[in-house]
């Protein structure tokens, strides 16, 4: 009898076999789980970050060579944008394919509405963007995206910003739009035109109120406020490489991989070996430049916003450098491995993941001591993405 009971005290569940959904999945919390592409094998990774450990590999997903990936509110399932157009629904704790199509033939990434009802992706070929159900990816809208001379334009920096509204740019278009998706069947969109030269990227801040778009046919950022009654874009950072010499550009920056810390931007300078520091209190001006290892591709801050991380273009991708916000400095410098492509915190900042593609694999960082906690080995790693984003606007 005495035995009996012993088997149910709390101190021995521990002992137990880890528990089942009735879907057959392991229960563990799905906050704690992301992907890392493996962008040269139609693959990704499946990992959590506690423990922190690599849990499977999906395969057969497409071309993964630009992909990136946004996730359902409850953080359970993830939907990948491939650069061959195809759109994946993935279990995060299963790992099995709930979904896959294939809407275009070239496509950039994609974002996923505040209500967690819709998945809009970015197209390059045929250009526009094209709007999925977030349950069984069934189609829902088809928004072209004609120019001013009657031609198509690639379509960059797809955020979202609403319950059910999107913001985006036309790279060959020089023009900015908000969609509106609030009855679905009925689209409507407001245009900026004549924004500027080449928009390639673009980021919204985390309070979901402004929208800034990068451009590489000039140096400067626009910006739109989204609160606005009659947003109106305007400039910031005009002419900031004014009277230097240019620079080739080996690699696009992401303005994606932004980072915002407090009040202060911190935006890769197109070119150049800088960041670009703008407080965004005081009318977005810049109020300084920081020297750098080369050129700046990801500017991540960690989730306090006490350190930007970053990553720098070909060839000078092997290291990442660590900026202590306070004083607007590097403060270190880390080498995890050749063609570092991509960095990503856990959800309060005590980890980074960084992958380095060529030399095949992801390494994790202690970010308060700067020191490698662990290393895994992937196929050509590139974006790392955890289920976090679920809950940030813009992600």
């Amino acid at each position: 009898m005495i035995r009996r009971h012993l088997l149910a005290l709390p101190w021995l569940w521990p002992l137990a076999r880890p528990a089942r959904a009735r879907d057959g999945a392991t229960c563990r919390g799905t906050g704690d789980l992301g992907l890392v592409v493996e962008r040269a094998h139609g693959s990704v990774l499946r990992f959590e970050t506690s423990t922190p450990s690599v849990l499977g590999r999906v395969e057969g997903l497409g071309d993964l060579s630009h992909a990136a990936a946004v996730f359902s509110r409850d953080q359970r399932y993830a939907f990948l944008f491939g650069r061959d157009g195809g759109l994946t629904k993935l279990d995060l704790l299963t790992g099995e394919v709930v979904a896959r199509i294939v809407q275009a033939g070239n496509a950039i990434g994609g974002a996923i509405s505040g209500d967690g009802t819709l998945v809009a992706v970015a197209n390059y070929d045929p250009g526009g963007v094209r709007v999925f159900a977030a349950a069984d990816l069934a189609p829902v809208a088809d928004i072209p995206a004609g120019t001013a001379d009657g031609g198509r334009s690639r379509v960059v920096g797809l955020e979202d910003w609403g319950p059910r509204h999107f913001a985006y740019a036309l790279l060959d278009g020089d023009e900015i739009r908000l969609l509106d998706l609030t009855d679905p069947a009925r689209p409507y969109q407001r245009r900026f035109p004549g924004i500027g030269r080449m928009p390639y990227d673009a980021l919204v801040t985390p309070d979901g109120r402004y929208y800034v778009v990068g451009l590489f046919g000039e140096d400067g950022l626009v910006l739109l406020d989204l609160w606005a009654e009659e947003p109106r874009p305007r400039r910031i950072l005009a002419g900031y490489g004014r009277g230097e010499r240019p620079l080739p550009v080996y690699k696009m920056p992401h303005l994606e991989g932004w980072a915002q810390a407090g009040d202060l931007l911190f935006l890769p300078a197109v070119g150049r070996f800088e960041l670009l520091v703008v407080d965004r209190r005081d009318d977005f001006r810049e109020v300084a430049r920081i020297p750098v290892h080369g050129q700046p591709v990801f500017a991540v801050a960690r989730p306090d916003g006490r350190q930007v991380w970053v990553n720098f273009a070909h060839p000078r991708n092997d290291v990442v450098q660590v900026i202590d916000v306070p004083r607007l400095a590097v403060v270190a410098e880390l080498r995890p491995g050749r063609a570092v492509m991509h960095l990503e915190f856990t959800p309060r900042g005590d980890q980074v993941w960084i992958s380095a593609r060529d030399s095949d694999r992801v390494v994790v960082y202690d970010t308060a001591r700067l020191s490698q906690i662990k290393a895994f080995e992937a196929r050509t790693p590139s974006g790392i993405f955890t289920s976090a984003r679920a809950a940030r606007i813009g992600f």
